[in-house]
């Protein structure tokens, strides 16, 4: 599983990556273990999934975190991750 990360403000990429994770486990732990590395990268705290998050996730295999999100404050408009490729 392959997804993509990114930091957005004004429109613009302030920084993205991109986290593979091919190891034997579970959608959902992927992609929790994904965001962690993720946040871990951009030095922040870990979001909340909200479940506007979830719902939106499920559909699209796609999210934004919001400020909602996030307990600390953040300095861009939203985190956004999708998934590029699954197993």
């Amino acid at each position: 599983m392959r997804i993509w990360g990114k930091l957005i403000k004004d429109n613009r990429i302030l920084k993205d990556i991109v986290i593979e994770n091919c190891e034997e486990d579970t959608r959902t732990h992927k992609v929790f273990d994904s965001l962690e590395k993720m946040c871990n990268e951009f030095d922040l705290s870990r979001p909340i999934w909200l479940d506007a998050t979830v719902a939106e996730f499920k559909l699209h295999s796609k999210c934004r975190f919001y400020m909602d999100n996030f307990i600390d404050s953040i300095d861009f408009d939203y985190l956004e991750i999708q998934v590029l490729e699954e197993d």
